[in-house]
């Protein structure tokens, strides 16, 4: 007899096709069988060692988390209920061009330091890898969910290049091409940046044009956090659609959105600049999160000039007052590049997360709230919070546009991305919310999408992109990664109040065909692995 036994679901199988009832058979961790609408005409309806009812119930394939930051978290965290409970059965982590691999000694500290407010400093990890294949082994060793890798390269110019502003070498482009190789020959599925953090901001166009000729030579695809998502944000969005071209690679657009004031209502004009692109030839996607704020850390916000160097060079310019009124009047006159190229509004700068908890009355709070009940300005707030937690405090940055964040996300090429940082007291509650929000507030309550199109976007859409032949679809044969909701009643618990909430109405989820939440509950089951490059 077989594992499992689904029965009386409504299908909604990932195409964008409508749904159907079926009874939905699993067995060895794939789908080896369907049999449509079995009890109305009458078949002989399957039988295995376990039968489940979903009457009334959505089956779909597992959702795809395109921009996770669980790089840490999955190690960390077995239960991992935060992405598990949401229906997640898969991540892409290594985003934003800063992860754990390639690394050596030197490197690992400066990225450990540089990303805490991400995940922590890493002081519970034992951190016995240095290649991109050493973490995928590591992460096989048992997780909740699946993952997948982008190389970052900012990383790998770290490790290449150093910190510095400059121009990479013959010699160290060559060794930032065989870094990236490397990577993908050991399993990455492609290449990311953050061309708005050090030390990855500073490769120009033609470095990044030749890494991904790199990438493109693997079958992978470039993942870039651009150059700015406010002032300039279209001419970034261009530039990378421009690069990519030329260096005949995909191009993912991590959290694909319009910010800030200056960019109110511009959605249309970077969908039209795709669409072109597109019609053009281009291979392009993206993934966005349906909320409108951002979530990054405080330090990002800095210039570029005043991060290079590596962590302790900030701290030290944060340290020097002539420099540190430097920083402030790029911050707060001419906008800073690392807030996007617009002067900062400290009002709309709220601190989600510190690394000492002696700091912990900040988290909550505006920088420009704690300046006033401190009774100074709010540079000078957030300078000595800086200093005191050692560049780890994180923020929510309230800079969005729901209009734009709806525009964007009913594009035929959208998939979705938590962007979730599970560090800190107040996350961005996106990090435990992002899958149940799409489906039950904009596909229930707004009607932005069909259900049909919503799941697409979660499922079909990332695996076409990842170029997994076997997930994103209710097939026979495919991978039993699997999620069963109900669609009257699925809705994130998390928001900003109380961020760590899990979502209601997503009683099941299985990773590999093994319940990782049964009865709305996490089961024990680490069924993850890494899920590695297809040959190209």
């Amino acid at each position: 007899m077989e594992e499992l036994v689904i029965r009386d679901a409504d299908v909604v199988d990932g195409s964008g096709a409508d749904s159907y009832r079926a009874d939905v058979v699993v067995d060895g961790g794939r789908i080896v069988s369907i049999v449509k609408e079995a009890a109305a005409a009458g078949c002989q309806r399957p039988k295995a060692r376990r039968e489940l009812d979903a009457e009334g119930l959505v089956l779909s394939p597992g959702f795809v988390d395109m921009h996770a930051h669980s790089d840490l978290a999955l190690l960390r965290d077995p239960d991992h209920s935060a992405k598990a409970a949401q229906g997640v059965t898969l991540e892409v982590i290594g985003q934003d061009g800063l992860s754990y691999a390639p690394v050596d000694d030197r490197t690992l500290g400066d990225v450990r330091q540089a990303i805490a407010g991400w995940n922590g400093p890493g002081d519970d990890i034992d951190f016995d890898w240095r290649t991109v294949g050493e973490y995928l082994d590591r992460l096989d060793r048992g997780i909740a969910v699946n993952a997948a890798y982008l190389i970052p390269q900012g990383t790998v110019r770290a490790l290449a290049v150093g910190w510095e502003d400059r121009e990479a070498t013959p010699q160290e482009l060559d060794r930032m091409r065989q870094l990236v190789a490397e990577g993908m020959e050991q399993g990455a599925v492609g290449m990311s940046s953050g061309l708005t953090y050090t030390p990855g901001m500073y490769a120009k166009d033609a470095e990044l044009t030749e890494l991904c000729r790199v990438v493109a030579s693997y079958g992978g695809y470039y993942c870039p956090h651009h150059r700015s998502y406010g002032a300039g944000a279209l001419e970034a969005y261009r530039e990378m659609v421009a690069l990519t071209r030329e260096a005949g690679c995909p191009l993912h657009l991590a959290h694909a959105t319009m910010n800030f004031g200056v960019n109110k209502g511009r959605a249309p004009e970077l969908l039209a600049l795709l669409d072109e692109a597109l019609a053009a030839g281009a291979d392009i996607s993206l993934d966005t999160y349906p909320y409108t704020p951002g979530c990054t850390t405080l330090a990002a916000m800095l210039p570029s000039w005043a991060s290079e160097g590596g962590p302790e060079q900030v701290i030290r310019r944060l340290a020097d007052e002539e420099t540190a009124e430097r920083i402030r009047h790029d911050l707060e006159v001419t906008g800073s590049d690392g807030c996007h190229g617009v002067p900062i509004e400290w009002d709309t700068i709220e601190i989600s997360g510190v690394g000492d908890p002696a700091l912990a009355d900040f988290v909550g709070r505006t920088v420009q709230e704690s300046a006033d009940r401190r009774g100074e300005a709010p540079w000078v707030t957030a300078r000595g919070l800086l200093l005191a937690d050692r560049l780890a405090p994180t923020i929510l940055q309230h800079v969005g546009h729901e209009e734009n964040v709806r525009a964007i996300m009913r594009h035929r090429v959208h998939t979705g991305g938590s962007d979730g940082i599970l560090q800190g007291a107040k996350p961005h509650p996106r990090a435990y919310g992002t899958f149940p929000h799409y489906l039950g507030h904009y596909v229930r309550e707004l009607g932005v999408l069909s259900l049909e199109e919503c799941v697409a976007h979660l499922t079909s859409r990332p695996a076409a992109r990842l170029r997994l032949p076997d997930r994103g679809l209710v097939r026979e044969g495919y991978v039993a990664d699997l999620v069963l909701f109900d669609p009257a009643t699925v809705a994130a618990g998390s928001s900003f109040a109380e961020p760590r909430v899990l979502p209601t109405g997503i009683p099941y989820v299985l990773v590999d065909g093994r319940f990782v939440i049964e009865d709305g509950r996490r089961t024990d089951a680490l069924a993850g692995r890494t899920v590695r490059r297809t040959p190209a």
